[in-house]
């Protein structure tokens, strides 16, 4: 390890450390408006989502959820380091109420084991921290190009015991002996996955490229399935953990089924706060073949 680089990797993370979650937010918050102001790649993009997704609504009102929602991703921008660093009682005790738990242990009541789905909504990362608490977890992540910031995330997600797993085969693998164990698999079901043999099914009624690693581990091992998230409280009163059931239709063999139902259950709970949902992320890039990418049409990459 390059001990330099992993020095000035972590020491903005120590800095955050020391924030309180309303200050953190408060941060977030500005640079999110700043980000708006600025005219920045990530307004456009947002812009761009919220367009193709909320066409119902009036340029006005889909402005004011755009630039909420910028306010929204800076202050999970600030809050995903801090939390790294705030001791693991402190990140938990920022959870003020919960909705769903039961729904938990009634699946892994069964000893299949159970896919967690925790879309880019609210604060992500403590959701993880919350279930790698109480149970038997490993969770799926794509390696950052740099080791030492790998190193330094693998370090602080695990600290409850949480197992990260590489998006590989070999990580494929671990999963579902995770879930034949009877624990749990969490996945974060919304991003662009690479490769070929993966499905495209609507999202906010647009065809996207959608993962089917959800799909296989349910045909593999029977696992039930849910979606979590950790929804903002206002006035930086902390999180709702909130768990419910997902669209029927995930473990599906026809490919396309399965990711319309995966897409649809993310849908379902991006609708509930769509201002905590992270829509600077280009996730209409992979269009089916001689569709446009919206963001190239408007003069993004």
């Amino acid at each position: 390890m390059n001990k330099l680089k992993y020095y000035v990797i972590t020491s903005p993370m120590k800095v955050a450390g020391a924030f309180s979650l309303r200050l953190a937010q408060l941060i977030g918050s500005w640079g999110g408006d700043l980000a708006w102001k600025l005219d920045t790649e990530a307004r456009k993009v947002t812009e761009t989502n919220v367009r193709l997704c909320f066409p119902e609504l009036s340029q006005q009102e889909q402005n004011t959820l755009a630039r909420s929602s910028l306010r929204h991703t800076g202050m999970t921008a600030i809050e995903i380091p801090m939390m790294w660093e705030w001791p693991v009682e402190k990140c938990l005790k920022q959870i003020r109420e919960t909705r769903g738990i039961e729904l938990v242990d009634q699946a892994l009541a069964t000893g299949k084991g159970l896919v967690l789905l925790a879309p880019h909504l609210g604060n992500w990362e403590l959701a993880g921290l919350f279930f790698s608490s109480r149970y038997n977890m490993a969770a799926l992540y794509s390696p950052p190009k740099m080791p030492e910031f790998e190193d330094y995330m693998i370090k602080v997600r695990g600290r409850l015991g949480s197992e990260l797993v590489r998006g590989d085969r070999k990580g494929l693998s671990r999963l579902i002996g995770i879930l034949k164990e009877g624990g749990i698999a969490g996945i974060l079901p919304d991003q662009s996955p690479r490769g070929k043999n993966n499905a495209y099914a609507p999202f906010f009624g647009i065809e996207v490229r959608t993962m089917n690693l959800a799909s296989k581990l349910l045909q593999k091992t029977g696992a039930a399935v849910l979606v979590c998230y950790a929804e903002r409280l206002p006035n930086h009163q902390g999180f709702r953990l909130v768990v419910t059931e997902p669209e029927p239709g995930m473990a599906d063999e026809d490919p396309v089924m399965a990711a319309t139902a995966l897409n649809q259950s993310v849908e379902n709970v991006v609708r509930r706060i769509p201002e905590q949902y992270q829509w600077e992320y280009k996730r209409f890039r992979h269009q089916p073949e001689g569709r446009p990418n919206p963001y190239k049409e408007s003069g993004k990459n």
